[in-house]
């Protein structure tokens, strides 16, 4: 018997734990859906929102994608203070964007639509700004969404990353702690860098918005 696996073996047992992986996150944020936007999370989450709306520049008439919408509640800022603003919401939670659609008080401008991160069902280039807001930690392969970003992002299209920072250092690498169902991911700001460059993004800079959750800002470069 050889000692290792088969490479296809290995592929399809790779792809069974992801699977399960993103089951168990659905699952989770399905229950917590209905009484999300009353726990504690959420009101610490809203004043991150207000925050991250003093950093942002967008084109007129923007087109944007928010990844782990959740409940909406950024979007419905966002739809407020750019008039001209189209977006839509994406999120691997059923009964979360349940919830963002009933409060959808800016239809048809915003629209919402259940996906993963990791395969984003857009086309090359589709977005002048992707936001992703304290759910960067959820995810099983970084890499892979940091290049999905960068391919539906057009030329000089922002991506804005907020999220918790293993410490308020830039130089600690990427730790993973297992405190969630699946666990959650603490990435430094050199490593959000590293995965940025990786996917052809230039870090604009890092900016604290509330005690170690951090904003990252990375842009497009028309030569990607």
């Amino acid at each position: 018997m050889a000692d290792t696996l088969p490479s296809y073996l290995t592929f399809e047992l790779q792809k069974l734990m992801t699977n399960e992986f993103l089951n168990n996150k659905k699952q989770l944020f399905d229950l917590w859906a209905l009484i999300y936007d009353w726990l504690f999370p959420s009101v610490f989450y809203q004043a991150i929102h207000k925050r991250l709306l003093e950093y942002i520049d967008l084109p007129a008439q923007p087109n944007v994608l928010d990844i782990g919408c959740g409940t909406g509640r950024l979007m419905e800022r966002l739809a407020t203070q750019f008039p001209d603003l189209r977006a839509i919401g994406l999120d691997l939670s059923t009964e979360m964007l349940r919830v963002a659609r009933r409060n959808n008080h800016h239809r048809p401008r915003l629209i919402y639509i259940e996906g993963k991160a990791e395969s984003l069902p857009f086309a090359d280039g589709q977005f002048d700004a992707v936001f992703n807001t304290l759910s960067f930690l959820h995810y099983l392969e970084p890499q892979q969404v940091f290049d999905e970003v960068a391919r539906v992002l057009s030329p000089g299209g922002r991506f804005y990353l907020v999220d918790l920072t293993a410490r308020n250092s830039i130089h600690i690498p990427p730790q993973y702690t297992p405190v969630m169902v699946g666990g959650i991911r603490f990435l430094s700001l050199k490593t959000r860098e590293d995965l940025g460059s990786g996917a052809g993004l230039l870090c604009l800079g890092h900016y604290p918005l509330l005690g170690p959750v951090f904003l990252t800002i990375f842009s497009k470069t028309p030569f990607v």
